[in-house]
């Protein structure tokens, strides 16, 4: 295969990334977006490159502006998953897709991974000429999404309601990149982007009435349902939606890597040709 590190223009600061090219003709352009905190050279943006540039498709994996927990950007300023935002999440895909379009694919095939399947699916609801969807473990998103969280006892666990209150204060007060300490979470989160987590994420099953495309949702029978959604979301898909649960999985395909990569290019074969 041949390898580029490229970075896509934005607004602010690029994204870093890395484009994969099989030897030969290309099947189509794929999208690999990247859960939270984590990055395009680990997890599933990474694992699953290999398999589908060996099977002809042509693989964009970039780091978010949400990447990893904290980096420091130019000017000593911070950035990462703590500061990340649902607006940016989503703006960083269209810079993706328009940057696959560049190099002649204009539909592309899209793969998220936890948060990036959330916010995958925005982009196929948004995108209706997009060729196919796999979500990889897309949480369920949605208004609530902070609030199911510490139910589950992730995030603020039992003190939900104070560390929301505190948010809300700092943001008011012009102080929305002041960190809290949130151990059910990664480890911190600005005021600012755990109010916008609240009140701004992306609804899976909402976008599932509006996504057209053929859709492949996994998740790791180690998982819950009522946050991993797999099968209410193949359910109301406007379009035709394939919902599996991997045996012995859990949210990282830990030791099922090659297995998963497997599967989701069999079906991609099957359904892009």
């Amino acid at each position: 295969m041949h390898l580029e590190l490229i970075s896509l223009t934005t607004s602010g600061p690029p994204l870093d990334g890395l484009l994969y090219r099989p030897e030969g003709a290309a099947r189509a352009g794929v999208l690999l977006l990247h859960g939270n905190t984590t990055n395009f050279y680990s997890g599933p943006s990474r694992f699953l490159a290999n398999h589908l540039v060996e099977a002809g498709f042509v693989c964009l994996a970039f780091n978010r502006r949400g990447h990893d927990v904290i980096t420091t950007l130019p000017g000593k300023l911070p950035g990462g998953g703590a500061f990340q935002t649902a607006a940016e999440g989503i703006a960083d895909n269209e810079h993706a897709a328009r940057y696959l379009t560049e190099q002649g694919f204009a539909r592309p095939v899209v793969i998220g991974h936890s948060n990036g399947g959330l916010l995958g699916s925005q982009f196929a609801a948004d995108h209706p000429e997009t060729a196919a969807l796999v979500l990889l473990s897309a949480h369920a998103g949605g208004s609530d999404t902070y609030l199911r969280g510490c139910g589950a006892g992730e995030m603020a666990g039992d003190d939900s309601q104070l560390f929301l209150d505190r948010a809300r204060r700092l943001v008011a007060a012009g102080q929305g990149d002041d960190l809290l300490l949130m151990p059910g979470w990664w480890y911190a989160i600005s005021a600012a982007s755990l109010v916008d987590r609240h009140e701004n994420t992306p609804d899976l099953l909402g976008n599932a009435r509006l996504i057209r495309c053929p859709t492949l949702f996994l998740v790791g029978d180690q998982e819950a349902a009522e946050i991993y959604p797999a099968e209410t979301f193949a359910a109301l898909a406007a379009g035709p939606s394939d919902a599996r649960v991997i045996p012995q999985c859990d949210h990282w395909y830990t030791g099922v890597e090659d297995h998963v990569g497997q599967m989701v290019v069999a079906w991609l074969i099957d359904v892009v040709g």
